[in-house]
């Protein structure tokens, strides 16, 4: 069931027709999380979107390759230090514990809120050999050097000879200075500021470090995921997705090392996700605005008057188009809750309809308003617009149930048409469940969870999360009761 796709594509600032590299298949390859700490909401939001997205090419008839990374290596920030080495260094752990741990829990939650397993989920340090050979390839054929056994992108030459760089963000290189992430002490020996480091020399004391021809050292932040997306999808795919903040340098500098090594864009559409702000501001733990994605379904934040269950958190951000902003407020998850409801309720209700009438009156205009919530999802997968028409929907759908409409108005056949759509848009291509069905069920898997974090809380001796957990769960009138066996929970 080949549709017309039309996708705002980020590269070119335009929406354009889909029209993926072969007829049946598709190639997608999204910036994954890296490992260093529980994964923030904003991520869920970036992870959950591209999930929908996989899901409708999936629906239209394609085989999706879908490719989504983990960072596993190190890299440095403003200050210097590894993200993942400062984890293991403060929670007195190996570098690849941490990495387990975070996996696992970003794994956990990425189930918690019904989200498919991706076809191919890579880790950076899987692939050193690859990122290895890339970096050569970059020198071989002119755009990368080797200083001090750290190696450079020339991003003045790139730019010059290509007139490539800066054609995604639209930022020039001169920005790339004040955003680098190399470390500072090695600025004075780059040819220009602007160049970063495709490969760095490890200092002595540096932990996840492997051999090269030029250095005992590791790959820079950039180079992994040119390196795993060519890989598993070639020198050329479909779609590369991840979040608006990767625009520049990340996804920029991926398209300079692509370009330099094989001579073509790694994509032909570039896909990117807007930030979520927490009631009109920016999340920020220093400034106390912010809420993790535990504290949103345990309702442990001062931010929240209530916990909130996975799908109705993800209900909510179905709200809001993928590339847009998207502000999370107490009001709009407790207007997400009620809507969530009366969905699934005209869901229930439209399933038991059954007609034996050959033909309806509404059937066309049945038909067509179904129709229109497809319709809205070929336009860049607009999830607020085709809720919107499945809502045009509902006034119908109960109407027909309680007898306000008769049942003789519209066929079996216009019944069954609108019934297979809703299900597959709601269910398969959302995402969402239905948690009156198997709420016992989803309340004991999202206990499940819960425990689970609390449990490593306290094998890891992080006595201040374990006892947030304890009391957000005994505010929302849950009792954890902790013995020798391990946890369990009661009602109070």
């Amino acid at each position: 069931m080949k549709r017309n796709l039309q996708l705002y594509n980020s590269l070119k600032r335009e929406k354009e027709t889909f029209v993926p590299l072969h007829e049946t298949h598709v190639g997608m390859y999204v910036c994954g999380p890296t490992v260093y700490s529980d994964v923030h909401l904003g991520n869920c939001r970036t992870f959950m979107s591209f999930d929908i997205i996989y899901r409708y090419l999936m629906y239209c008839g394609y085989k999706v390759r879908y490719v989504r990374n983990i960072t596993d290596v190190g890299h440095l920030l403003d200050d210097g230090e590894d993200r993942i080495l400062k984890g293991a260094r403060l929670q007195q752990l190996e570098p690849m514990e941490v990495v387990q741990k975070y996996s696992n829990g970003f794994h956990d939650m990425m189930r918690l809120f019904n989200t498919l397993e991706p076809s191919i989920e890579p880790r950076a340090t899987g692939h050193i050999v690859e990122q290895i050979e890339l970096v050569q390839q970059i020198i071989d054929n002119g755009y990368g050097y080797e200083i001090n056994g750290s190696v450079y992108f020339d991003t003045p030459k790139f730019a010059t000879q290509t007139g490539e760089y800066g054609k995604l963000s639209g930022r020039v290189i001169e920005e790339l200075v004040s955003e680098s992430r190399d470390n500072l002490k090695n600025q004075d020996e780059k040819r220009h500021p602007s160049d970063f480091a495709i490969w760095m020399k490890a200092a002595p004391e540096h932990i996840m470090k492997w051999n090269s021809p030029w250095s005992v050292g590791f790959p820079g932040w950039h180079l992994e995921c040119s390196a795993m997306s060519t890989k598993y999808l070639g020198n050329q795919f479909d779609i590369h997705g991840g979040g608006n903040d990767l625009k520049f340098p990340h996804h920029e500098n991926e398209i300079a090392q692509n370009v330099s090594s094989c001579g073509c864009q790694p994509a032909r559409y570039w896909l990117h996700t807007n930030m979520l702000l927490l009631n009109g501001k920016k999340m920020s733990k220093s400034d106390g605005n912010s809420i993790s994605p535990v504290e949103l379904i345990t309702g442990d934040s001062e931010h929240i008057s209530k916990a909130y269950s996975p799908m109705v958190v993800k209900f909510f951000m179905l709200q809001a188009h993928y590339s847009a902003p998207l502000d999370l407020s107490d009001e709009g998850l407790l207007a997400a809750e009620k809507g969530f409801k009366r969905l699934m309720d005209a869901i229930k209700s439209l399933n038991k309809l059954f007609s034996t009438v050959g033909a309806g009156n509404l059937d066309n205009e049945l038909k067509a308003m179904a129709d229109a919530a497809l319709t809205e999802m070929d336009d860049d997968f607009s999830t607020p617009k085709a809720l919107a028409k499945l809502f045009e929907l509902v006034p119908k759908i109960n109407s027909l149930a309680d007898g306000k409409i008769s049942i003789n108005e519209v066929s079996t056949e216009a019944i069954q048409y609108i019934q297979k759509i809703v299900n597959d848009l709601v269910f398969n291509v959302f995402g969402l469940k239905d948690e009156q069905d198997g709420q016992h069920s989803a309340v004991d898997g999202l206990m499940e969870l819960i425990l689970n974090i609390r449990q490593k809380a306290r094998e890891n001796k992080d006595w201040g999360t374990s006892d947030q957990i304890r009391d957000g769960l005994k505010a929302a009138g849950i009792v954890v009761k902790d013995s020798k066996e391990g946890s369990a929970w009661v009602y109070e």
